[in-house]
């Protein structure tokens, strides 16, 4: 594929020939995500074991703080549905309540466009499993995915993170631009390395030459 120009207000001309996205919270809402820990497991539970789904609800949170995410288990939904003994049905769980995945209303058509002159990557902690389920209506746009936990066993995005990814895509730094809503892990991490980021703030608490409120505003810089 030919690098493409990107150009900033400062005049400086750059060579990206892949963008890489985060997905929830860039691509997707929370409403998927939220809809399976704090909703279908809890109801699977509190089914099995007779209770009331509020108790069943507090139980499961608790079990989840307990663990922590900083624990690559944290995001297994195969390793709670064992630990609660639920039975090994997580697929039919994810595709009931895949009705609740939302794309944010510009990620369709931008990640459309992008496509037409970049080679797009997707970039998740999400494990495998919810990826598998969440990106059906946007993967003819990736060429590559990658779950952070499932294929790195690191919950966060780190530089080294990124550094493993370029290596894995063959690519050097400098011709990666990674788009994403985490300050820490999809902003100053992959600039750590020398790759360009943006920071999506949907929020609109920051500013700035590399911040963007939404992904129809990366228009604007990259086209």
């Amino acid at each position: 594929m030919a690098l493409a120009d990107v150009v900033f207000s400062w005049g400086v001309i750059l060579k990206r020939s892949v963008l890489s996205f985060d997905l929830t919270g860039t691509i997707t809402t929370y409403s998927f995500c939220n809809s399976v820990w704090f909703e279908g497991l809890p109801r699977l539970y509190a089914e099995k074991n007779s209770i009331p789904f509020d108790e069943a609800k507090e139980y499961l949170k608790k079990n989840y703080d307990e663990l922590g995410d900083e624990a690559t288990e944290w995001y297994d939904i195969k390793h709670w549905f064992k630990r609660f003994d639920l039975g090994n049905d997580w697929k039919g769980l994810l595709e009931e309540l895949s009705p609740n995945i939302e794309f944010y209303p510009e990620a369709d058509g931008v990640l459309e466009k992008m496509s037409q002159r970049y080679e797009l990557v997707l970039i998740t902690n999400a494990s495998r499993e919810f990826v598998e389920v969440e990106t059906v209506a946007i993967r003819k746009y990736f060429s590559q995915i990658i779950s952070s936990v499932s294929d790195f066993g690191e919950v966060k995005k780190t530089p080294e993170f990124y550094a493993r990814v370029c290596s894995a895509l063959a690519r050097d730094p400098h011709e990666l631009l990674h788009i994403g809503d985490h300050w820490q892990f999809d902003f100053v991490a992959p600039r750590g390395i020398g790759m360009t980021a943006f920071y999506l703030d949907r929020a609109r608490e920051r500013a700035g030459e590399f911040i963007i409120h939404d992904l129809s505003q990366l228009e604007a810089k990259l086209l």
